[in-house]
């Protein structure tokens, strides 16, 4: 298997996500995983105190997309998503990109950059 695949990971805020969605229909990704998840970053989410105290970790809701590309450019991907989840306040997002080894489609059997293509029956 020759063709680079890269996994590419947004984890920003549900209010977010239609926006982000339309921005990746349009630079062409056609499939993607989207979980609700909890989490939060170095501010520790709000801040709330419980009896006097300040409760130290409180996590929020978000929303986490889960992108495989490979004819389209990663940063291609990377500028779209800034591009509509950018505010300039904490909890804009955060994107993780990796390197995959390989994917497999398992109701054909196809593998690599196949796996990712749909075919019209």
């Amino acid at each position: 298997m020759s063709e680079k695949l890269t996994k590419i990971d947004i984890i920003t805020s549900p209010s977010k996500f239609d926006d982000l969605k339309d921005a990746l229909n349009e630079i062409g990704v056609a499939g993607m995983t989207v979980s609700n998840v909890l989490g939060c970053g170095m501010q520790k989410g709000h801040k709330e105190y419980y009896r006097g105290n300040t409760v130290e970790m409180n996590l929020l809701q978000k929303v986490k997309v889960e992108i495989v590309v490979s004819d389209i450019p990663v940063k291609e991907v990377v500028e779209a998503a800034k591009k509509v989840l950018h505010t300039g306040n904490i909890g804009d997002g955060k994107i993780f990109v990796y390197e995959v080894q390989n994917v497999i489609r398992v109701s054909t059997g196809d593998e690599g950059k196949a796996a990712l293509q749909y075919r019209d029956k």
